[in-house]
C-alpha cells in the first residue's frame, strides 16, 4: 500500500496563494524556496504550492482545477467554518447546501482550486 505525502498545487502567484492558505487554514507556511511552499494543515498530508512558471518538468496544465475535500465533524462545526471564512472574505463558488452525501460548500483559492468542506451530519 502507498502513502501520500502531499498534494502539489500549481499556482500563478506563490505569495498570494501562501497568504490565502495560511489565513484560511490558520497554519504557518514553510517557505522551502522562493517558488515552493509547504503547508501542514492536516494530520496526515500536506499541501504544497509550486509556482507554475518555475516547474521542472514544465507542464501544459493550467492553474486551478484541483479540489481538496475537507470533512468536519458535525453541522455546527460546518456552519462555524462557513461563517468564519465568509467573515475573512473567502470567495465561495457554492453556498452551503444539502446533497446526497450531507452538507457542503465550496470555496476558491486565488488560482481557482476548489476547497470543499462537508459533513455527513
Amino acid at each position: 500500500m502507498f502513502t501520500i505525502d502531499s498534494f502539489v498545487l500549481h499556482v500563478t502567484d506563490i505569495n498570494a496563494s501562501k497568504d490565502f492558505y495560511a489565513q484560511t487554514f490558520q497554519c504557518e507556511p514553510k517557505v522551502l524556496s522562493p517558488t515552493f511552499v509547504a503547508l501542514d494543515f492536516a494530520s496526515n498530508v500536506s499541501i504544497t504550492l509550486k509556482q507554475s512558471s518555475a516547474l521542472t518538468l514544465s507542464s501544459d496544465v493550467t492553474d486551478g482545477g484541483t479540489e481538496l475535500s475537507i470533512p468536519v465533524a458535525d453541522k455546527s462545526t460546518f456552519d462555524a467554518r462557513f461563517e468564519e471564512w465568509r467573515a475573512q472574505g473567502v470567495e465561495f463558488a457554492q453556498q452551503p447546501e444539502e446533497s446526497v452525501f450531507g452538507w457542503n460548500f465550496v470555496t476558491l483559492d486565488p488560482d481557482g482550486h476548489r476547497v470543499r468542506v462537508f459533513t455527513h451530519q
